[in-house]
């Protein structure tokens, strides 16, 4: 019964995605779920837990999006097309695409209801560290005491989750998982250099004024910059 459950689990539940749009070209169809392209076990996940989980008013929950050097490493174990695969990208069509959609909407909300989102930049970011640590901390409704401050504890929290520590950690630099269905890739995948600009070693000039090109036009009276 157990690996039954488990099959129907990577399928998907079939009744729901006979009426979502599909779309081929990645390593198995997506559909097009409340805005969301996802494979068919995520369409059952989320579902699933649409229908069990009830938020509370102080869950924390955090977002991020798959990185380009991710959707590289797929389309290389999976002989996709590079070329084709940054295409569809461009298209609006990824995993838990389109991106600018909800980047967008996650930067408009937070501009409307700044106590409940907080939005952050990557090179924001890195550019400063402990600022963004202790603004975290803030919107958490946690902020670090004075004592705290002057014995280090912001140091401490940036050396403890930064890339170079979490990227050394076993759980993190060996084995393989398959967190999304029917993607088995090694753990190590999820990492690559963290460095701001990191992005001109696997786009090309052409790809890249092609993506700024879109983003502009997709958050064009936003107020969002990159």
């Amino acid at each position: 019964m157990a690996e039954n459950n488990h099959d129907a689990a990577e399928e998907g539940d079939g009744q729901l995605l006979s009426t979502l749009p599909k779309k081929e070209g990645m390593w198995k169809p997506f559909f097009l779920y409340r805005g969301c392209w996802l494979t068919p076990r995520a369409v059952t996940s989320i579902t699933l837990l649409q229908s069990e989980f009830a938020p509370r008013p102080d869950d924390v929950v955090l977002a991020t999006f798959p990185n380009w050097h991710y959707m590289n490493k797929v389309s290389a174990d999976f002989s996709l097309d590079m070329d084709a695969t940054f295409e569809l990208f461009c298209e609006g069509f990824s995993l838990y695409g389109p991106l600018w959609d909800h980047v967008r909407g996650y930067w408009e909300q937070s501009v409307a209801e700044p106590d409940r989102v907080l939005f952050l930049k990557y090179d924001d970011m890195m550019a400063d560290a402990g600022k963004h640590v202790k603004m975290l901390a803030e919107f958490l409704r946690v902020p670090f005491t004075v004592e705290e401050v002057s014995g280090g504890a912001v140091e401490e929290v940036v050396a403890l989750c930064s890339f170079e520590n979490l990227k050394s950690l076993p759980v993190n630099s060996s084995g393989v998982s398959d967190r999304i269905g029917g993607l088995p890739m090694e753990n190590s995948s999820y990492f690559r250099a963290g460095k701001v600009g990191d992005w001109k070693a696997h786009l090309t000039e052409g790809m890249a004024k092609k993506l700024d090109d879109i983003v502009q036009e997709k958050l064009r009276g936003s107020g969002l910059a990159f």
